[in-house]
C-alpha cells in the first residue's frame, strides 16, 4: 500500500485563501491519520511486531527522510501531528504593493499556494493592517507568493485556485486580449508546476500552457447528492435546463446521469452593454426550447456573477408553468448586490433554491434561506494528497461512474466528518 506522508508537504494560505485552505488541510491530516494507522498494522502483522515499535520505526524513517522536518513536528507515538501549512508575513505597503516572507525552511518540499481571488470580505495583513481586496490585489499575492517559495528552494509548486481569475477573457472576439492564457502563462514562467481549479469557464484555457497542468475539478457528486437529500425532488416530474448554450455539455451530463430530459433556454446577447448588475444585463432576447409545464427544473451553470440572466432565465422558466426551480453554482460569486436582487427573486417566488459550493468565500449569503452551501475541500484534499504521491487523478476528475452508484442505489449523504476509504486505504474519489 502506499503511504501518504504530510512532512513533505507545505500549504501557503494567501489572504483570502486561508479558511479554504484550514478546511483541505483538516481532511489531509485525517488522511495522513488513517493511511499511517493501515501502514502500522500491515507491517505489524507481516513481521509479528508489536504496533508500537512499528510507529517508533516509521517515526525514525519520517524525521531521517523527510526534508526539512522539525523536531517538534512529530512524537514516537502519533507521527507527524503538526500542520503542513507554512507562517507567512503578508505585508500591504501604504502605496498598495504586496509582499510575502516565508518565516521557515521549505526547501525541497511539495508546495501548495490556496487563494481565493474572488474574496470580497477583509483579509489580515501583518501589523494589524485589514483590507478588502480586488482581483487583481489577490492575484498579486499570488504572484510574490509564487516568487517566494521558488526563491525558497521549493521543489514543486501548485496554485490551488478554485476560481481561476480572468477566465470569462478566454476568446477575442475583437481588438482584445486573452488575458485567461496569459495570466497562466505568467503561472508558469513564475515556476508554478500544477494549477488546481473548479469548472474551469473554458477548457481553451487547459491548452494553453507548454508544460504547467491544469487539473479541472467538479463538483457534480456533491450537487447531486445534494439534490438526494431534498424530499421529493428527483420523484417529481424533473426536467434540466441549460441556462444558455455554453452550459449545454454540463447539463447535459446531469440530464444523462439522473435520466431526465434536457431543455435549453436560448439568449441573445448585446456585447455593446456590459451587466452591472441584476436589474442591468445585456441579454437582449430570451426563449425556452423544451417544456417545463408542472415541473421541477434544475439548472447548472459553472458561475453567477450580478446574477441578472439568471434571474432573467427563473422568471421566463416560471412564465412557463415550471413549478419549482433549482439552481446549482460552482462558483458563487455574488457581485455587487446580487444577494438582495435574489431576495427579491425568491419572495417573488422565481426559484426554491440555490445550490453553491463553498469554493468562493462567503458570509452573507449562506444566512439565506433559499442557499444550500455544498463543501468540496475534502476533493480537494484527493487531489493534493494523489499529486503528492505522483498517483492519478483521473478517477477524481471523471466521476460519472460514482455518481451512476450514488443514484442507482439512492446512497445516503456520508458524513462530513469523517473520511471513506476503500480496503487498499485510498479514500473513496468524490467530485
Amino acid at each position: 500500500m502506499r503511504y501518504f506522508n504530510l512532512a513533505n508537504i507545505a500549504i501557503i494560505a494567501c489572504p483570502g485563501g486561508d479558511v479554504f485552505a484550514n478546511e483541505v488541510i483538516d481532511h489531509l491530516r485525517q488522511k495522513y491519520h488513517h493511511s499511517r494507522k493501515q501502514l502500522v498494522e500491515e507491517l505489524s502483522k507481516r513481521y509479528s511486531i508489536d504496533k508500537e515499535r512499528v510507529g517508533i520505526q516509521i517515526n525514525l524513517i519520517n524525521r531521517i527522510v523527510a526534508r526539512g522536518i522539525s523536531s517538534q513536528s512529530g512524537n514516537d507515538n502519533n507521527g507527524f501531528n503538526g500542520s503542513p501549512k507554512v507562517p507567512v508575513k503578508f505585508t500591504q505597503f501604504p502605496n498598495g504593493e504586496i509582499k510575502a516572507e516565508i518565516e521557515e525552511s521549505i526547501r525541497g518540499k511539495d508546495v501548495y499556494i490556496f487563494q481565493d481571488v474572488e474574496n470580497r470580505y477583509p483579509v489580515n495583513f501583518s501589523g494589524g493592517v485589514v483590507n478588502n481586496l480586488s482581483t487583481n490585489d489577490h492575484l498579486m499575492t499570488i504572484f510574490v507568493s509564487i516568487d517566494a517559495a521558488r526563491q525558497a528552494g521549493a521543489e514543486r509548486i501548485t496554485l490551488v485556485i478554485p476560481n481561476y481569475p480572468y477566465a470569462r477573457q478566454h476568446k477575442a472576439k475583437g481588438r482584445e486580449g486573452l488575458t485567461a492564457s496569459r495570466i497562466g502563462k505568467i503561472f508558469e514562467s513564475l515556476g508554478v508546476n500544477h494549477i488546481i481549479t473548479l469548472d474551469i469557464h473554458s477548457r481553451d484555457i487547459m491548452n494553453a500552457f507548454d508544460k504547467m497542468r491544469l487539473e479541472n475539478l467538479h463538483a457534480s457528486y456533491q450537487i447531486i447528492q445534494t439534490l438526494t437529500k431534498m424530499d421529493g425532488i428527483l420523484n417529481d416530474d424533473f426536467v434540466v435546463v441549460s441556462p444558455d448554450t455554453g452550459a449545454v455539455d454540463r447539463n447535459k451530463f446531469y440530464a444523462s446521469a439522473l435520466k431526465k430530459p434536457l431543455a435549453l433556454l436560448y439568449k441573445e446577447r448585446d456585447y455593446s452593454k456590459i451587466s452591472k448588475d441584476a436589474s442591468q444585463t445585456n441579454i437582449s432576447q430570451i426563449r425556452l426550447l423544451g417544456s417545463v409545464q408542472d415541473k421541477t427544473v434544475f439548472m447548472a451553470d459553472d458561475l453567477l456573477g450580478t446574477g441578472g440572466t439568471l434571474i432573467k432565465g427563473m422568471r421566463l422558466l416560471k412564465e412557463n408553468g415550471a413549478r419549482k426551480v433549482i439552481c446549482a453554482i460552482s462558483l458563487p460569486l455574488f457581485s455587487g448586490n446580487a444577494i438582495s436582487h435574489f431576495d427579491e427573486a425568491y419572495n417573488e417566488g422565481l426559484f426554491y433554491r440555490i445550490i453553491g459550493t463553498n469554493a468562493v468565500y462567503q458570509e452573507e449569503v449562506i444566512k439565506r434561506e433559499w442557499y444550500v452551501n455544498v463543501n468540496i475541500s475534502r476533493l480537494f484534499a484527493h487531489v493534493i494528497s494523489r499529486l503528492h504521491q505522483n498517483q492519478s487523478v483521473s478517477s477524481l476528475l471523471d466521476n460519472a461512474g460514482i455518481i451512476n452508484r450514488l443514484i442507482s442505489l439512492k446512497m445516503p449523504p456520508e458524513p462530513q466528518h469523517e473520511l471513506p476509504f476503500t480496503q487498499d486505504g485510498e479514500s473513496t474519489p468524490q467530485s
